[in-house]
């Protein structure tokens, strides 16, 4: 299957089934009155991050996403059936946000859902609206819609470890020299041109998950190259491994191109823990690698290792390895220390439903607030007994008094929720 990294999907939440307007009549039932029944909800759309996913490749041809809708009720106060909620599962680490970039979730761990588009209500049957001084009311509600939104699924890979470096470092070899993963790996640049994920094992108790990122060129951030569109990839990671060819003109130079793109990039992935490593050793002699060392650490900083491999011959891999899950481990306590330390506090947005506005224009009136808005959007404009409901709940939240403040006559046009229209 195809490496698949970002899409953009439609998702359309269920749409409220509509409540029934019915009255029972049995042979020997005199005046059984309302018994319509309420319609069911729509179905959610719903996220799942699974393991088992590792790409988003089965959304590149499916674009809209669409929960099932609930059924109008019936009579003899039948509820109308739910529509069935859509599950669908992505890789651990997708990211969804929406079209005005605000993130509507984050899935990193395995197991995790969300609610992304809410499915409408149900409607209400006339079955619901008897009181003592309704005993036969003729009203129901329509259902209502279900939320439509469109976003961007957008995955970054949950790594212990992000293997970055120019072309033909050996990133390839290494990854396969040490995990069951397998590659493509030839004497050519870009061999690699989407992500690869292997896991390590480090001794009998630990194990890393590697992600091998496509190589970096200079002016990536520009998009020269693969540009540094897969550096989200290592976003997530705890340490970066930075992988540089022993037989580079200029090991130093090298070590700065991959800097400054990771600078460069969205975040700056330059200050994120590091191992630097220079790779294809097996025929260098002692005296040279020394040589390279010293080359390097005079850009390199004192506190980030610089180890000598050969992911070839595999000389120096043990010893990486166990300085490296020391690494990622002495990081990962780091990060679980500082969100205890700093909780995350839970986002609170207060929000008063019941609000309303009414603003006068040339052609009429319009009503905005959530509250009307949904119970116009649930009126039966093509039912007398709908609008006379609506002009009543217009009337006790203190709408009608207002357009009336505001100069409103007879006959004038009012708009609600900027699609359907009332007299006032």
């Amino acid at each position: 299957m195809a490496f698949v990294d970002k899409v953009q999907v439609s998702l359309q939440a269920g749409n409220g089934g509509n409540g029934a307007v019915s009255f029972r009549r049995e042979k020997y039932v005199d005046r059984g009155g309302p018994d319509g029944g309420n319609g069911g909800n729509g179905g959610n759309v719903v996220f799942v991050a699974s393991r088992n996913q590792n790409t988003l490749a089965s959304y590149r041809y499916q674009k809209r996403l669409s929960a099932e809708s609930g059924q109008p009720g019936g009579k003899r106060r039948r509820h109308g059936k739910t529509g069935e909620d859509l599950i669908a599962a992505v890789p651990a680490g997708t990211m969804l946000v929406d079209d005005q970039g605000v993130v509507l979730a984050d899935l990193v761990e395995d197991g995790a859902q969300v609610v992304v588009a809410k499915g409408g209500k149900g409607g209400f049957g006339n079955a619901h609206f008897i009181s003592s001084t309704r005993q036969a009311p003729t009203v129901a509600e329509k259902g209502e819609m279900g939320q439509y939104i469109e976003a961007t699924l957008e995955l970054k890979m949950i790594a212990d470890v992000g293997l970055v470096g120019l072309p033909n470092a050996g990133k390839s070899t290494l990854l396969s020299a040490l995990s069951n993963a397998r590659p493509e790996i030839a004497d050519y640049p870009f061999t690699t041109l989407s992500p690869n994920l292997g896991v390590v094992d480090v001794g009998k108790s630990t194990s890393l998950l590697f992600a091998d990122i496509p190589g970096l060129i200079e002016g990536a951030a520009e998009g020269k190259g693969l540009g540094d569109e897969f550096l989200r990839h290592v976003e997530r990671t705890a340490v970066l491994v930075h992988l540089i060819d022993a037989y580079q003109e200029d090991i130093v130079k090298a070590y700065r191109t991959i800097q400054i793109e990771l600078k460069s990039y969205r975040v700056d992935l330059s200050r994120r823990p590091q191992i630097v490593v220079i790779n294809k050793i097996e025929g260098i002699a002692p005296a040279e690698r020394q040589v390279l060392v010293d080359q390097l650490r005079q850009v390199v900083p004192k506190t980030t290792p610089l180890l000598l491999i050969s992911a070839q011959s595999k000389e120096g891999l043990p010893d990486f390895l166990y300085k490296l899950a020391a690494k990622v481990n002495a990081q990962r306590q780091k990060e679980i220390k500082r969100i205890a330390k700093n909780p995350p506090l839970p986002v609170i947005t207060l929000s008063d439903e019941s609000a309303w506005q009414v603003r006068r224009e040339k052609d009429g009136f319009v009503v905005t607030g959530k509250k009307i808005e949904r119970f116009a959007a649930r009126t039966d404009f093509d039912s007398p007994a709908g609008i006379a409901r609506l002009r009543d709940i217009m009337k006790k939240m203190g709408i009608w008094h207002e357009l009336s403040r505001q100069g409103a006559k007879p006959g004038n046009i009012v708009k609600l929720a900027d699609v359907n229209n009332i007299e006032y």
